[in-house]
């Protein structure tokens, strides 16, 4: 079962897998670049917000504070969808413009 991760304000879309692929891998399979460095939880870099849809992450402590994880923040590197989600990443980009 796969997912839609609408990435706004880009205004981009990708499918993501239910498990076993994080939304930052699934992004880049689908040609959309989400910020990244780190890959495991601890940089930062890719911090998004949920806006709507349900999220896990796969590590038991990501890199977010209490008040960012109940602002819906998301470590889009360890993390994975479990329904549609729309995520705001500003410096989102297409890999095909």
């Amino acid at each position: 079962m796969s997912h839609r991760i609408d990435v706004v304000p880009a205004g981009l879309a990708f499918e993501a897998p239910d498990t076993g692929r994080s939304l930052l891998l699934a992004a880049q399979d689908a040609g959309v670049e989400l910020p990244s460095s780190c890959r495991n939880g601890t940089c930062r870099t890719c911090l998004a917000r949920v806006v709507s849809g349900r999220i896990v992450h796969t590590i038991e402590w990501p890199g977010l504070s209490a008040d960012e994880k109940a602002e819906g923040c998301v470590l889009p590197c360890v993390a994975e969808a479990r329904s549609d989600v729309v995520l705001d990443v500003p410096h989102a980009r297409s890999l095909f413009d």
